[in-house]
């Protein structure tokens, strides 16, 4: 699993009957939580004494509790600073877990050695947008809620990064993504953080296992010819992690490169234990030359049924396993030459 462990400003502290407190900043929140199906004992004191509570209807959505809770306040992560303020669903305008990915597209970036050009496509408030452009990169920055790109761009004002090449625009993503590919613009990473239903600002209708792969696929039409990298995350339950790392094994074969997935987590402070948030996967494609050569995939567990292992020319549980197929292929490569 890959933990967003680098976080000073916020904490889960405990989880338990469908609801995780959480520390944002100075501030407890009590917000529901889908994944948290046991029913431990709620001995933390934030439980009984907190600033804000999302109880969820069970007709559907739900409402806030608050009890001593400011209408906007800020939290940092690194060099980043985020403006928080609670909305509809439970939300306050960052998801934390996504710093796991953070941190990893930025060390890529930064060791790139050359200029970057990234797509972040759902990209919400900016997390993503934030991290690769403090990391160097040229970052587009499409959402279709025009709410969603003022507030990232209120963000990255607060980040500093105001002066950083960063393109806002508020579009559905499906149709930005046809037009780039008419115009013949490239770009050399691709983020994307699909939400499980939404509209565009047309009202596009987007459903994500009937919309992702489609637009997986048009996104390869936009890539550079040597890709840094490709990240796909998912909240929908029923997206594994093998789910979209053979979505992005089939449409990235052409490419030199690993594709990996897993879960992504919280620490959870109380117990030493890890909150599941979701899955994500990611195509290194970019740090060898050359196309049409194999792709294997690394999965820190088996994958099953035996078709994965079909499709793709190898898929490892370890990174020793990977080393010991290279080996067997530059083997192969030397008896065929000789």
């Amino acid at each position: 699993m890959w933990i967003a462990k680098n976080w000073k400003d916020y904490q889960v502290i405990d989880c338990s009957q469908g609801e995780k407190l959480e520390r944002w900043g100075k501030y407890l929140l009590v917000r529901p939580d889908p994944q948290v199906i046991w029913d431990t004992p709620k001995t933390e004191k934030g439980w009984r004494k907190h600033n804000a509570h999302y109880h969820r209807s069970k007709k559907g959505g739900g409402e806030w509790e608050f009890f001593d809770l400011p209408e906007q306040w800020t939290i940092h992560y690194n060099d980043l600073t985020f403006n928080l303020k609670p909305f509809s669903f439970k939300h306050t305008g960052l998801f934390p877990e996504q710093a796991a990915n953070w941190d990893w597209f930025g060390d890529k970036i930064r060791k790139a050695g050359r200029p970057i050009k990234v797509l972040n496509l759902f990209a919400y408030t900016g997390g993503a947008t934030l991290a690769a452009a403090a990391a160097g990169a040229q970052v587009t920055h499409v959402d279709a809620s025009k709410g969603m790109v003022q507030w990232a761009k209120e963000n990255a004002a607060s980040s500093g990064l105001s002066d950083k090449p960063i393109r806002w625009l508020v579009d559905d993503c499906v149709k930005f993504v046809e037009r780039e590919i008419r115009r013949g613009n490239h770009y050399d990473a691709i983020i994307m953080d699909p939400p499980s239903y939404g509209r565009g600002p047309k009202g596009e209708i987007w459903k994500i296992e009937e919309s992702v792969y489609p637009l997986v696929k048009l996104c390869t039409q936009i890539l550079s010819d040597d890709p840094l990298f490709f990240l796909i995350n998912s909240y929908t339950t029923g997206l594994q992690p093998a789910v979209l790392a053979y979505m992005l094994g089939t449409v990235m074969k052409k490419y030199d490169g690993i594709v990996t997935a897993d879960e992504i987590g919280l620490p959870v402070s109380s117990n030493g234990l890890v909150l599941p948030c979701g899955a994500s996967a990611h195509s290194e494609a970019g740090w060898m030359k050359g196309a049409g050569k194999k792709v294997v995939v690394y999965q820190n567990r088996p994958q099953k049924p035996e078709l994965m292992y079909k499709l793709f020319d190898g898929i490892f549980p370890m990174a020793a396993d990977i080393a010991r197929f290279l080996k067997e292929l530059d083997n192969m490569n030397d008896l065929k030459s000789t």
